[in-house]
């Protein structure tokens, strides 16, 4: 079979009932892969460019878990290259820089301080920054170079100048990660695949040892049914190790689970378009201030946790830190009551025998076991495509399949476009004029859903239609970011997105009634007290 071009059709049909159908058609796939974030979104995405009939299944929703709630960075990771991983960080800025090629309305530079408040500081960090913007190659976006504390307070206005010597700016990248998930899995239809939201896979169908399909459940419904496949990947994830241990009982675990927070902020704290980079903090983290879709995002911290939570919750040590950091660091100090959201996300870092996990590797592993179980794991988001490319290389081979090339290193994906729209329809590219039209469908679709947030009802409705939303939640936090840029302003508007969730899902008041209840208790989570 010949490889699928690059020419994506207007609109695909993602309605559920014809989804379905397809997953339960009884044809045996050429890879079925578990799990939806970024790393299983960009397997598919590659299976199918290819021209494999791919199923890609998710227990929950798209980029419901750690792909959700990412630094929105797209980056070579300036780390790494201190550790002198030097070939991990040359990936990664080759890597960012497709993403800027294959999904502009989605991934764009940005420029960022480092400030220097040791005499040193810039003769330390100076050359690291100018080689890793040289690293990136033709794929780079700018030059670092070293600046006067006048420039750095003109770049960054809320730097405490107080001691302040000067800085370093270099450039990086930056992404809305959920958007991109999204986006990713409209594409993959486009290419002919099937991706099903809220379908777990409840078990691994083995025949001589090997493994031929996997048990699903659709979540909705409680319809069981089973998909075979000529090899099945697990993507999942943090929970990587649940699936491998429905193939070995007894696996030991791959993942140690390390937790980071962001705290969003108005865009007071730091106007202006340059994001801000601590290069070492307290704990040996690099700590950032961004700029993102109107409002501030501060983050990251690195704490090793025991439990494995859908929703986890940003820990009293990690604010306490992000706080005195900022504290420390901006003339304006955010206080708790300044957080219009904070949330936390699980990274699944590879075991190495123990250590900080700021020490694991954060490299992407992939295993296939003696049943033929292809797990993957590990990585980041901007070296999502290379994690797809590698792992659909690897389980093609070991399922026998036909051997054809990765296409996807300069594939645009959908709606790509230099061509900005407003915020915030700039994240829907070419279909932006669909989505702008079809709020001007009715009066109510073309009111924003809350005074506090920028999105009108008929993005709601766009994402039922089109983009696979099935909840309150699926809307206010993934198809729209609502709830990491306003968490309280996003649980007033929910009432009124349900009631046009149901009409357009074709649920009940009782149906209404639940999703708020649901909604509400999960942005608790993402407020300050």
């Amino acid at each position: 079979m010949t490889p699928r071009t690059h020419a994506l059709p207007p609109v695909t049909d993602t309605h559920r009932s014809a989804l379905l159908d397809r997953a339960r058609s009884g044809a045996t796939w050429d890879i079925i892969i578990i799990g939806g974030g970024a790393t299983g979104l960009g397997a598919a995405v590659d299976a199918a460019a290819r021209g494999y009939r791919t199923l890609l299944l998710e227990e929950l929703d798209f980029a419901k878990g750690t792909s959700s709630r990412a630094t929105k960075l797209a980056h070579g990771g300036v780390r790494y290259l201190a550790q002198g991983d030097v070939s991990l960080v040359v990936n990664a800025l080759r890597e960012r820089g497709r993403m800027f090629r294959n999904a502009p309305h989605l991934a764009h530079p940005l420029p960022l301080v480092l400030p220097a408040y040791a005499w040193w500081s810039q003769l330390l960090y100076g050359p690291g920054l100018l080689a890793y913007s040289i690293l990136a190659g033709k794929l780079g976006v700018g030059m670092a170079r070293i600046i006067d504390k006048a420039e750095a307070l003109r770049l960054a206005p809320t730097l405490s100048p107080n001691g302040l010597r000067g800085g370093v700016v270099y450039w990086d990248g930056q992404f809305d990660d959920t958007r991109y998930a999204i986006t990713l899995a409209r594409t993959f239809h486009d290419l002919g695949g099937v991706a099903l939201n809220y379908a777990r896979v409840d078990g691994l169908i083995k025949e001589n040892g090997k493994i031929v399909g996997v048990r699903v459940r659709d979540v909705e419904t409680g319809v069981a049914f089973e998909s075979r496949a000529k090899v099945v990947i697990n993507a999942t994830g943090v929970w990587v190790d649940d699936i491998r241990r429905m193939d070995e009982p007894d696996a030991a675990k791959m993942v140690a689970p390390s937790q980071g927070i962001h705290l969003v902020l108005d865009k007071s704290f730091l106007p202006g378009e340059h994001a801000i980079m601590i290069p070492k903090t307290d704990d040996g983290r690099v700590l950032f201030a961004l700029p993102w879709r109107g409002s501030v995002i501060v983050g990251t911290t690195d704490a090793p946790v025991k439990t494995i939570d859908h929703d986890p919750l940003a820990l009293e040590s990690e604010l306490e830190f992000i706080f005195a950091h900022m504290k420390r660091y901006l003339s304006k100090a955010p206080a708790r009551s300044d957080v219009k959201s904070v949330f936390a996300g699980l990274r699944p870092l590879v075991k190495s025998g123990g250590g900080q996990t700021k020490s694991l590797s954060r490299d992407h592993t992939i295993v296939i076991a003696p049943s033929g179980l292809v797990t993957i794991t590990g990585g980041k988001w901007t070296t999502y495509r290379h994690m797809g490319e590698d792992v659909v290389n690897k389980a093609s081979a070991a399922a026998g399949l036909d051997a054809r090339p990765s296409i996807t290193e300069d594939m645009p994906l959908r709606g790509a476009t230099k061509q900005a729209l407003p915020f915030p329809l700039d994240v829907y590219g070419t279909d932006g004029d669909r989505v702008a039209a079809l709020c001007t469908e009715r009066p109510e679709w073309n009111a924003l859903i809350h005074p506090n947030l920028p999105y009108k009802m008929g993005e709601v409705v766009w994402g039922a239609r089109f983009e696979m939303g099935r909840t309150v939640e699926d809307a206010l936090a993934r198809r729209t970011r609502a709830l990491l840029l306003d968490a309280r302003a996003s649980v007033e508007a929910a009432p009124a997105v349900a009631a046009v969730l149901a009409t357009e899902l074709g649920r009940d008041a009782a149906w209404v009634k639940a999703q708020v209840a649901e909604y509400t208790t999960l942005a608790e989570r993402y407020m300050l007290r």
